[in-house]
């Protein structure tokens, strides 16, 4: 597969998921990945990413020593502490220097075997190395599928094991919203969720030489709807 850069595109939305989550979005998120009492709008997507998470890492092997570990898009970090403490070498990114300060701070003083290297950037960063595996928790929900797939592939580059990753995908719900152009938690300030086929997902995934689509599954919460698909070296 030849090595290839993101389009503008994704650095213009990275660019504005950096200002979004740094800025307007910074105390939601500490309130939502914590266990401070929410409302009931936030408390459904609470509870959703937590089935999200507890899904993906599922997915992976049960025991992760001496394993390498990409967390694309680590947010405040449950999912790379929860790896760690299974024995992976974590590297977990964000492009939200803000959120990554919350994960450093919530990093428990023991992991066992793991260990956890948070890092401020972009997750397609080839410097970052090669990986067994690569989780991408909802941080690829903002954008359509040809980008997604193409973030995919650049990703697969990197990794000899399997990428795990969720999308938003279009329900009738999703696509009224994106169509009015609402998204948790602020409409007129957060960017926008894309919602994307499934359908058409796969069928450009299917074409990824080396690689093969494994389990799927969607997690439905209240307001929070995300959709996972795994893709495993053949």
């Amino acid at each position: 597969m030849a090595s290839h850069a993101p389009n503008t595109v994704w650095f213009d939305h990275r660019d504005r998921l950096a200002e979004y989550f740094d800025g307007t979005a910074r105390k939601a998120w500490i309130d939502l990945t914590s266990d401070v009492k929410v409302s009931g709008i936030r408390a459904t997507v609470r509870a959703g990413r937590e089935r999200m998470r507890s899904l993906l890492l599922d997915w992976l092997p049960p025991d992760l020593r001496r394993t390498r570990l990409l967390d694309a898009g680590c947010g405040t970090g449950a999912l790379a502490i929860q790896a760690a403490r299974r024995g992976a070498e974590v590297t977990a990114i964000d492009i939200a220097g803000g959120l990554v300060e919350i994960a450093r701070e919530r990093q428990p003083s023991y992991l066992g075997h793991g260990k956890i290297d948070w890092r401020v950037g972009d997750m397609l960063d080839p410097g970052l190395g090669t990986f067994a595996h690569v989780v991408a928790m909802d941080s690829l929900i903002h954008y359509p599928a040809g980008e997604i797939v193409e973030t995919v592939e650049l990703l697969a580059e990197r990794c000899t094991g399997s990428i795990v990753f969720t999308f938003a995908p279009h329900t009738a719900l999703l696509g009224a919203m994106h169509r009015v152009g609402q998204f948790f938690p602020r409409s007129n300030r957060s960017p926008a969720l894309v919602p994307v086929a499934e359908a058409e997902l796969r069928t450009r995934l299917s074409a990824l030489p080396g690689w093969r689509i494994g389990r799927s599954e969607r997690v439905v919460s209240g307001f929070y709807t995300s959709h996972a698909l795994e893709l495993v070296r053949r």
